[in-house]
């Protein structure tokens, strides 16, 4: 039966929901942490350390995930992340000695977290997109923020009502119950059940030949393997550019609360730009994944660097002069400048490795993200115990953020295929994409 729209949006509406879901589970092992402290006594140190582990099983198993897509699809993945990471969630209220918690919400959860999140996913939803591809993707990465101001209240309404052991057990059956079974109306990519990217029609016989998005014709050409690629300055540069966006992202996630209660804002205002930060995420990912259609993902991700660049500015300026109008400032441009660095993550990579290994390449090159991401907060707090506040932290996050946005510039996807926005300037040629 043929449906009355393209089949991608189907797509997009299943990553919505299992980012929404995925995502803020493992998010939610902060609101885990306060009770499980308080009735084992464990040291604070020992008891993160789960989650802090579960990154570093992130990274590593993220090259895996990368081959186990380009060799099996999208619902094998999805499910071994549903089974890894509702097994977990279910397994973690079984804890009576901090291993458990390591091997339930480091181990299992952590893995499951690569399969769901944004890392699986952009494995093979851009290929379902050419001339849609950023707005596509940030619709569904979107899921993210609307999972955390719906599901993460809730997660915290249960954990005051029944205890975490209880919240945790019902996290775990939502994730089998609903992500279980939507993710296997996944597909790889649109030509596995006899569709075109963005819906398009299959050019009939003798019809006019659409302007290719094809930039270097060599370059396409090449069958991209991922020994082919490291071999790439290309390659290196998007592993930079993705290392330093995930430093200056988590950077300020991680420190920017504690910031501010240092400086002598409310624990309320304190809670609040954080959560309005994830908020303003959601349409600042679905804007700017549209305007990378229509100018190039460089500028796009030069904008997203810009806003954190601009946030740690703000943050710096906050200690000299503690107002509300600067916390505005560092909210509004995190989330809805910063947070476009995901809507491009995936296209960034696919339009200049596109072939039967992007996976391998992709999940290799998340594991430099990865490290970013474990970078960041590590470094912008030893920086702080050096030093005793963030000032020099926040400088190193302001270069940092400039590095990232000229490392996918030198990357340039522009010259390998062209956005939509940009298929104008290309002249027809007879090997449209």
């Amino acid at each position: 039966m043929r449906l009355p729209f393209f089949y991608g949006w189907v797509v997009v509406a299943v990553t919505f929901v299992t980012m929404a879901i995925g995502v803020n589970a493992r998010t939610a092992f902060s609101l885990f942490f306060p009770p499980i402290i308080s009735e084992f006594g464990w040291e604070r140190g020992v008891t993160a350390g789960a989650f802090s582990f579960g990154f570093v099983v992130s990274g590593i198993v993220s090259p895996l995930i990368g081959r186990l897509m380009d060799r099996a699809g999208p619902r094998a993945v999805m499910e071994l992340g549903v089974v890894l990471m509702g097994g977990g969630l279910l397994l973690a209220p079984l804890t009576s000695t901090p291993w458990h918690l390591y091997v339930t919400i480091g181990v299992m959860v952590g893995a499951g977290s690569v399969c769901l999140g944004y890392s699986g996913q952009s494995l093979f939803l851009p290929n379902w997109f050419i001339r849609k591809r950023g707005f596509a993707i940030g619709i569904a990465f979107a899921g993210v923020g609307i999972g955390s101001v719906t599901l993460l209240p809730w997660v915290q309404h249960m954990i005051e009502e029944t205890g975490w052991r209880t919240a945790c057990t019902a996290m775990g059956l939502l994730i089998l119950v609903v992500l279980a079974p939507i993710n296997l109306f996944l597909h790889k990519r649109p030509e596995d059940i006899g569709l075109q990217p963005d819906g398009d029609a299959t050019p009939a016989a003798g019809a006019a030949t659409p302007v290719s998005n094809i930039v270097d014709p060599v370059w396409v050409g090449t069958d991209w393997t991922l020994r082919r690629a490291i071999g790439t300055a290309r390659f290196w540069w998007i592993a930079l550019g993705y290392f330093s966006g995930l430093y200056i992202w988590y950077a300020v996630q991680v420190h920017q609360t504690k910031f501010l209660l240092d400086i002598g804002f409310s624990p309320g205002v304190a809670v609040w730009a954080l959560g309005i930060v994830s908020l303003l995420g959601i349409p600042g990912q679905i804007l700017l994944g549209h305007v990378s259609d229509r100018i190039g993902r460089e500028w796009v991700w030069a904008i997203s660097c810009a806003g954190f660049a601009i946030c740690f500015a703000a943050l710096m300026a906050l200690k000299f002069q503690p107002s509300l109008w600067l916390v505005y400032v560092m909210v509004f441009a995190q989330g809805a400048l910063g947070y476009g660095l995901t809507s491009i993550m995936g296209a960034v990579v696919f339009e200049i490795f596109q072939g039967r290994h992007q996976g391998s390449i992709f999940g290799t090159i998340m594991l430099a993200a990865l490290a970013g991401g474990a970078a960041g907060p590590w470094l912008t707090g030893f920086l702080y115990d050096r030093t005793g506040d963030y000032t020099l932290a926040f400088a190193i996050a302001m270069v940092v953020s400039g590095l990232s946005a000229l490392s996918v510039w030198q990357a340039a996807p522009r010259k390998v295929r062209a956005v939509a926005g940009r298929l104008h300037k290309l002249k027809p040629t007879s090997a449209a994409e």
